[in-house]
């Protein structure tokens, strides 16, 4: 009888390769709509200094974005050092080039901190905090961009006041939900194993012990905020090398709505549906669409780039942790 494992590394590259072909579907889609020519001279124009100098900062940026994490894990009991923090995330970054959405680089990050840490529950439950704050510090972008564009009507009237009269309904609807979750959580829990009630138990543990330390929460939803805000401003400054000049407020609107769009696991890494997302969610600010794209063109070079990088460091660092487990 022949393995599976073949068959299922197949359809994993498959997978991978029809995402890819639909991130370049996207993007072919808006080059066609786009002028070409403008679009290269647009790209044309960013020094090769400047893009190494973001691509600098943008390693920089998930440096501390690393510590963030060592921090949020370790507050729940994951007990990680600095150098196996570092693998996991840089590891998480690469995944991301070849696995869907940021939900692919996720797995690679547990793999290695499941492995190493005496408290896997920790590492998971960390990490899913993590993310819970870096989703809160792109939504706090979004709402100070909503802040600071009142004059920009980018939502009817009609449609902003049903939403005003739905948001109380949906309010009670998630607590009433939650309750009701609360209430069937014996039952559901109840028929279930030792060994995966063992398991419900400690991951429990461990949320109660990051939920005790809100200074982590608090520090690790800021320094999330920080890192979000210096992408941000290096898509701007990269932007601004293309031609394109706007308003920070701008910025603070679209670009963050555009890396939640991105990750949905329609195209690898999210290529193709953010800049077609920054592109829409720009042009009521005058932007022009093909300097939009081509700032996120350049992006995605600064974010592949940097993915490749990371993967390397994870790779000398595992060969450093794996050498120095053998001596």
């Amino acid at each position: 009888m022949m393995s599976p494992l073949p068959e299922q590394s197949s359809r994993g590259w498959l997978l991978i390769i029809l995402r890819w072909a639909a991130a370049l579907a996207v993007l072919g889609v808006l080059l066609h709509f786009l002028p070409l020519a403008p679009l290269r001279a647009a790209i044309a124009r960013v020094p090769v200094l400047s893009f190494l100098a973001v691509l600098l900062g943008y390693l920089l940026a998930h440096c501390v974005g690393v510590a963030k994490w060592r921090m949020v894990v370790n507050a729940a009991g994951a007990e990680l050092d600095f150098a196996t923090s570092a693998q996991c995330y840089f590891g998480g970054l690469f995944g991301t080039l070849f696995l869907p959405s940021i939900v692919g680089g996720d797995v690679v990050r547990l793999a290695v901190g499941l492995e190493r840490s005496p408290r896997p529950a920790a590492v998971l439950t960390g990490n899913v905090v993590d993310r819970f704050l870096d989703v809160t510090a792109q939504a706090g972008l979004v709402l100070l961009g909503l802040v600071l564009v009142p004059e920009l009507d980018l939502i009817p009237d009609d449609v902003e006041r049903r939403i005003s009269n739905a948001l109380p309904l949906i309010a009670l609807g998630v607590i009433a939900l939650l309750g009701l979750l609360l209430m069937l959580s014996k039952r559901i829990l109840g028929g279930r194993s030792v060994r995966f009630r063992r398991r419900t138990a400690r991951l429990r543990l461990a949320l109660r012990s990051v939920s005790k330390r809100p200074r982590v929460l608090a520090l690790g939803w800021l320094v999330g905020t920080c890192v979000q805000l210096a992408f941000l401003v290096l898509t701007a400054h990269l932007a601004f090398k293309c031609g394109l000049t706007l308003p920070l407020r701008a910025w603070l609107f679209a670009w963050p709505l555009a890396k939640l769009a991105a990750v949905l696991p329609l195209t690898q890494g999210g290529i193709g549906v953010r800049e077609a997302a920054l592109v829409a969610l720009l042009s009521p600010f005058g932007a022009p669409g093909h300097l939009v794209l081509a700032a996120g063109l350049v992006w995605e070079g600064v974010v592949i780039a940097g993915g490749l990088i990371a993967g390397a460091a994870a790779l000398v660092l595992r060969r450093r942790a794996d050498k120095a487990g053998i001596a």
